[in-house]
């Protein structure tokens, strides 16, 4: 009809290009959040600062996410097999699960470190440097975040989304390390714990906005505005007189969608087959995460689910 196009090769480069992005970012933020932690170890060494030596254990936890993560975007290039017809795509969401599980790990400790600093106190030493280092904990993982959720948004990973909110979580306790040791300068020690679990209270509403995010993908929950979008697309179609069945999914960071549209009955196979593809083009045009399309085509006087009922 209107254009050519390969759907195969367009949905293979659009998987690698993304995984590509998506692993380059993570090899960023790694070394970000590396250099981070063996600097706020250093002055641990020296300082005796639990509170920092609990930021630091996050920063490590934060780089590890990335190793699940890699995994999942290294297995969304690999071709679908008879077994795995859809793809790898779903290895995404279990390391956004797994993601979940570290962030929910990491509000555990922190409630745990900050009741024991609260019942048992614990000296400081080096106050100056805790109070560098734990403004260079907030920055380097605000930069991560920062960084991690364009990036997710941009390629569509949840997942990715998800671990950049896991280091925003470390970079407000790092503010929480600067507000504790600040008070213990100022004489009042007793800042350090409480601080830490009032941090701990936002780490668990960042889990319960991420656990939102991971499981509605697993449970194939999808925005109603790509829903609307897929419709809009459509009507750049002329030949096509009704859309009566939309459903979409996220299967990693790419959108599988499935469609009913209805055309003139008096149309040849030949010429449905053509308006068929070219809603394809227009909806691989107009939505950037998607990565296929099934569209069924209906006469207009039987158009809808209602006529396909066995």
């Amino acid at each position: 009809m209107k254009h050519d196009h390969t759907h195969s090769h367009g949905k293979i480069a659009a998987e690698v290009m993304t995984s590509r992005e998506g692993i380059h970012a993570l090899k960023l933020s790694f070394v970000i959040l590396a250099l981070t932690a063996i600097l706020q170890l250093v002055v641990v060494y020296f300082s005796g600062s639990m509170g920092l030596l609990a930021d630091t254990i996050h920063n490590v936890g934060d780089a590890l996410t990335s190793i699940p993560l890699w995994i999942a975007f290294l297995y969304a290039r690999k071709i679908p097999t008879k077994r795995f017809t859809y793809g790898y795509g779903r290895i995404e969401d279990l390391a956004g699960v797994c993601i979940v599980m570290i962030i929910l790990a990491s509000a555990v400790a922190s409630a745990y470190m900050s009741f024991e600093r609260l019942i048992h106190p614990h000296p400081m030493t080096h106050i100056v440097a805790v109070l560098i280092a734990s403004i260079i904990g907030f920055v380097g993982n605000e930069w991560v975040a920062i960084y991690r959720i364009r990036v997710g948004n941009k390629i569509g990973s949840g997942a990715l989304v998800a671990d950049g909110h896991h280091a925003r979580i470390d970079g407000f306790t790092s503010l929480a390390v600067f507000v504790g040791g600040l008070g213990v300068w100022l004489g009042f020690p007793l800042v350090d714990p409480i601080v830490g679990l009032l941090i701990t209270c936002i780490i668990l509403k960042v889990v319960w906005d991420v656990m939102k995010i991971v499981f509605t993908r697993l449970l194939d929950g999808i925005d109603p505005e790509i829903i609307d979008e897929i419709r809009h697309a459509v009507t750049h179609v002329t030949e096509v007189t009704e859309v009566t069945e939309v459903r979409a999914r996220w299967i990693g960071h790419r959108i599988h969608a499935e469609l009913n549209i209805a055309v003139d009955p008096d149309m040849t196979v030949v010429q449905a087959h053509e308006i068929a593809k070219e809603v394809q083009v227009q909806l691989l045009e107009h939505l950037s995460y998607l990565s296929n399309a099934i569209v069924h085509i209906d006469p207009s006087t039987e158009s809808g689910e209602s006529h396909h009922n066995v």
